[in-house]
């Protein structure tokens, strides 16, 4: 990973949120056709029951999609590393990508992980709010707006991919 993250202790994780539990998603995720190890690393680093209520932070590493409030979810992992590889494929090397549509934060965090400038927009402060903790708390330098999305973010761009 080129990005730092400064991982707490919540963010290593015990239990239904160890490194083993997580080394089994990656396994999961190899077996389901990702193999850019660029992103298993990532989604192997980042820790996804963080972006998750705590009371579902057992069910973090399954290869689901989990609710997050305000009739949202956290995307399944398996799509969160297929997006992501999209965005190599070909031999591309994306610097900048625009995310639409922020949620939890954790696509844009994985984006972040692998050292892209991240630009991400919510249509839902509150999600968006907390997606920005996240963020923080991370130490992700992640550019965020609250608006609908459905322009994408102009003054940022060009990008070089969109998720």
């Amino acid at each position: 990973m080129t990005a730092r993250m400064r991982l707490h202790p919540e963010a290593i994780g015990v239990g239904m949120t160890s490194q083993r539990v997580r080394d089994r998603l990656i396994e999961r995720l190899r077996d389901n056709g990702i193999v850019d190890e660029r992103v298993l690393n990532a989604v192997r680093t980042v820790p996804r029951h963080l972006f998750v209520d705590e009371a579902l932070a057992t069910r973090a590493y399954e290869d689901t999609a989990l609710p997050i409030g305000h009739g949202q979810t956290i995307s399944q992992p398996w799509v969160v590393a297929k997006m992501t590889e999209a965005l190599f494929a070909n031999g591309a090397q994306p610097k900048k990508v625009l995310e639409v549509g922020t949620g939890s934060g954790y696509q844009a965090a994985i984006l972040a992980a692998l050292g892209l400038e991240v630009h991400t927009v919510e249509r839902i402060g509150e999600l968006l709010r907390t997606a920005r903790k996240r963020f923080r708390t991370l130490g992700f330098n992640i550019r965020s707006k609250h608006d609908d999305g459905r322009i994408g973010w102009p003054e940022n761009g060009p990008y070089d991919g969109i998720v």
